[in-house]
């Protein structure tokens, strides 16, 4: 690591806390100013194969789905601060996701819902109609925006951060809201607001926390925003990260664990250098995880990704969709 990450990485510890969102639910991540170091491992080859499991079962034409490694990178050796240099995780065998009996849409739930708890301003937050596009075209499953619900008209428990002087939410409290206002066709049911979130009294701040079982769940962007504001190069990396929350909460919620295989979007972070490094796309075992859920023609669901991500300026991750496609339809 070098000099200039040593630094940023330490503020981002000492004056922001962890990453919690990325957190399997109802287990927050360690106190915002606890250091710890995990020897983690890259796995091998092998262990990899093994994630993926036998796909003899699978049908032919579908098998190169999973195995073709052309766009697909193993994960590196985390560095001092990442996710898995500070958390311990053993990953999640597709075998072992299939014994959870993971949470699947069906005929009475198959449609996402987002709720929004603030005010979304176009100059600083990103547009909830994109974000909607992003899940929709993701997980193939229609995605409706519902009618703003303010915080402050819900009567949850607020208060003034000491640093920042901005009003943060207890996630607690909104939590247990959520969980009775799950529409009756709602697979999940994502609350976003601009307002910063705490999860209890001795943390700094929190991203966002969700409840798996009950499929609710609620995300700050507050902390998304990058300089410049206002220039079309902040809106869209604002975009791609609240974006790339939200497709990895979703996948929480379709009951998959932290990857720790592949370079995917269902890896854990712990700081926005971390986050920004995480690709928009599911890797062989977590995509082999999603088909096992949902069935769906990858070809279909690439093409969509593709044209959506494409026509709401994610370009670069458009531009994989499409080249992985075109890989693979020439075979």
């Amino acid at each position: 690591m070098n000099g200039k990450r040593k630094i940023i990485v330490a503020m981002l510890f000492i004056a922001s806390g962890l990453y919690a969102f990325t957190c399997y639910i109802s287990q927050p991540a360690r106190s915002p100013f606890e250091t710890i170091r995990i020897d983690f491992s890259p796995p091998s080859q092998k262990t990899r194969n093994s994630a993926l499991g036998d796909l003899d079962r699978v049908q032919i034409d579908l098998q190169r789905w999973f195995t073709d490694r052309t766009h697909f990178h193993p994960i590196s050796q985390p560095l001092t601060g990442d996710w898995l240099a500070s958390h311990k995780e053993s990953g999640q065998t597709v075998q072992q996701y299939l014994a959870t009996s993971p949470n699947r849409p069906d005929a009475q739930r198959d449609v996402i819902y987002l709720l929004p708890l603030s005010e979304f301003n176009k100059e600083t937050a990103p547009e909830l109609t994109q974000l909607a596009s992003c899940m929709e075209c993701f997980y193939g499953l229609k995605t409706k925006i519902l009618k703003i619900l303010p915080i402050q008209s819900l009567g949850v428990t607020t208060r003034i951060h000491a640093q920042t002087q901005q009003r943060q939410a207890l996630t607690s409290d909104i939590l247990q809201l959520l969980k009775t206002r799950l529409p009756q066709d709602g697979y999940c049911l994502l609350a976003v607001t601009m307002i910063d979130l705490y999860p209890k009294p001795d943390w700094n701040f929190v991203f966002g926390q969700a409840s798996l079982k009950e499929r609710v769940g609620v995300y700050s962007f507050a902390r998304y925003k990058p300089e410049l504001r206002g220039t079309t190069a902040a809106q869209n990396l604002m975009l791609r990260r609240s974006a790339q929350t939200l497709l990895h909460e979703t996948a929480h919620m379709f009951g998959m664990w932290h990857c720790i295989y592949y370079q995917c979007v269902v890896n854990g972070s712990n700081h926005i250098m971390e986050l920004d490094s995480r690709p928009l796309h599911f890797c062989p075992v977590c995509l082999r995880k999603l088909y096992a859920s949902f069935p769906e023609d990858p070809v279909v669901r690439y093409q969509r990704i593709a044209k959506t991500f494409n026509a709401i300026g994610l370009n670069e991750e458009a531009k994989w969709f499409a080249d992985r496609l075109s890989v693979l339809q020439k075979r």
